[in-house]
């Protein structure tokens, strides 16, 4: 498969904005995999991203090899843990949560990764993640033990985006959290995307089309949709690809 990055890197580029579906192991049925993805597949969707903050073991390997069964979308893992990686998906997003201070997650998870990725084909992209507080704690809060950063603190937050972009990291990630009462606000994206020359991929908290486009709009490049179609399945109708 062609470089998934450079596909996300030459879109952003372009302007051509992209979405990624979000499926958590630990709240989907395997079962529910063949009806699910047929809808994906007839969305706008680009991407399917596969993690969980907490997931069983081999969850997300059975997951993924369903998965790939019924579609020729690029599947991306979104890893809350080491246990998440699978050499059955197409690439890995290598997060490092930047928006914390838990040594863990800046760089002590990803040294414990590397024997299990060391002979996989994944594709990893070293991504920086930044949590940003949305009005309730959230399980990335909960798990990592750091705390989301203020939204009414706009300047840590373009300065962290800009010192992960200075320290390599191939995209970066502005995260609400699953089920988050308020999305990451268009001041914060837009403000963001400014400062970096990598793409932006924003997610949590959006659950309708308004939001969606309002998050392209102020500069997202991906954005990544879960909680909305666990809720409510209609929502594709509303992201199906034109008719010819």
């Amino acid at each position: 498969m062609e470089s998934i990055y450079k596909n996300i890197y030459k879109a952003s580029i372009k302007g051509q904005k992209l979405l990624a579906v979000l499926i958590d192991p630990d709240k989907f049925s395997v079962s529910n995999t063949k009806a699910f993805v047929k809808k994906v597949n007839q969305s706008i969707t680009t991407h399917i991203f596969v993690g969980g903050s907490t997931v069983n073991a081999y969850a997300t390997d059975l997951l993924v090899a369903e998965i790939k069964k019924h579609t020729q979308l690029p599947v991306v893992l979104f890893p809350g843990g080491i246990s998440q990686i699978t050499g059955k998906a197409d690439a890995l997003l290598f997060l490092s949560l930047i928006s914390g201070r838990n040594p863990d997650y800046l760089i002590g998870k990803h040294v414990k990764a590397i024997s299990k990725l060391r002979g996989l084909q994944l594709q990893v992209i070293p991504t920086g993640y930044i949590l940003i507080e949305n009005g309730k704690e959230t399980a990335v809060q909960r798990v990592t033990q750091t705390v989301p950063m203020s939204r009414s603190n706009l300047q840590d937050i373009i300065d962290t985006a800009k010192a992960g972009q200075l320290l390599g990291m191939k995209l970066l990630y502005l995260e609400a959290g699953s089920g988050a009462l308020q999305p990451v606000t268009p001041q914060i994206i837009s403000s963001v995307k400014k400062e970096l020359d990598i793409p932006l991929i924003v997610g949590g908290g959006i659950r309708n089309q308004k939001q969606l486009e309002q998050a392209y709009k102020s500069g997202a490049d991906l954005v990544v949709i879960g909680t909305a179609f666990e809720e409510d399945e209609s929502f594709f109708k509303s992201i199906a690809k034109p008719l010819n």
